[in-house]
């Protein structure tokens, strides 16, 4: 998942609850190989090599990722799109390059959801060099089925967080809630607010995961498929929901959707907290009374 896992279980009986831990490692890391674009023999690797030529046959878990992609697409207005992956071959963010109008151009040519084909179960991306990338929700797909799996076995106190992507099915044995601290946008080593957190989801979209800064501008990893531009507005939108997947998605489209994406949070019924341009830190009416005393709604920072 190239970044830190977890699974927490609070359990009596150690031996049980190591061999459930297992269990649910066991699966992210069947997600991991099944569906990274970084390997040829996943799905999503075979579907990219085979990008302008001969479609490929999909199983009912790959089929419903990708109708859950389709949702995604249309309900985002086409802002999320697993094909524009490709932007980051414009983009580099180890390096503080701008690219030329003609490499991002070249990229979004490669771009287009309305170019991914579907007939039965077999899927087909119509133009070479096109690839899909199931990273935009993939973490946490990962995250619901590993929760899943424990709750199954029988598991009623814990969380699985794969790099800030939460999933949690229970409290703590005392029947307190979990306090996940969320991630200071601008101070790598710092928390802007902590939220209880017994049964659902949380996870954050930044700006501050890659990125670079040159001439006092930051440049972000997230990526507009339009434009092929990164986002700029927010810098940071964290949701709280009942699954993870649905977390992510909609932190995600937030971040794209940028200063329009505060109508969206509004009715999206989920909880959120926000980071905006300035540091001021907002949030929906049921995480208002969460804010630590210390974090400012107007913080520069």
């Amino acid at each position: 998942m190239a970044c830190g896992c977890e699974v927490r279980i609070a359990d009596l009986d150690e031996r049980a609850a190591r061999q459930r831990a297992r269990q649910a490692i066991d699966e992210i890391r069947r997600i991991e190989h099944k569906y990274s674009r970084y390997r040829a023999d996943s799905v999503v690797g075979a579907i990219n090599l085979a990008a302008g030529a001969a479609p490929v046959r999909c199983d009912d878990e790959t089929l419903s990722l990708v109708a859950y992609a389709d949702a995604l697409h249309g309900t985002s207005d086409g802002l999320f799109d697993i094909t524009s992956g490709v932007l980051r071959r414009a983009w580099d963010f180890k390096r503080a390059r701008i690219p030329s109008a003609a490499e991002i151009d070249a990229a979004l040519s490669l771009v287009g959801w309305g170019r991914f084909e579907r007939d039965g179960r077999q899927v087909r991306l119509a133009r070479a060099g096109m690839e899909i990338d199931f990273g935009g929700f993939g973490k946490e797909y990962a995250a619901d089925r590993a929760a899943t799996l424990l709750m199954d076995a029988g598991c009623r106190h814990g969380f699985v967080n794969l790099g800030g992507d939460l999933r949690a099915f229970g409290p703590q044995p005392d029947g307190s809630a979990w306090r996940i601290g969320i991630q200071h946008p601008r101070k790598a080593n710092e928390t802007i607010a902590s939220l209880d957190v017994v049964r659902g989801a949380l996870a954050t979209s930044g700006d501050y995961e890659r990125y670079f800064e040159l001439d006092g501008l930051r440049y972000c990893h997230i990526l507009d498929p339009r434009t092929g531009w990164p986002v700029r507005h927010w810098r940071s939108v964290t949701v709280l929901a009942p699954l993870a997947i649905a977390a992510g998605s909609l932190s995600t489209i937030a971040m794209l959707k940028e200063a329009a994406a505060a109508e969206l949070l509004a009715r999206s019924g989920a909880a959120w907290l926000t980071v905006g341009p300035s540091g001021q830190v907002d949030s929906s009416e049921g995480l208002a009374g969460r804010l630590p005393a210390t974090a400012s709604r107007d913080d520069p920072r």
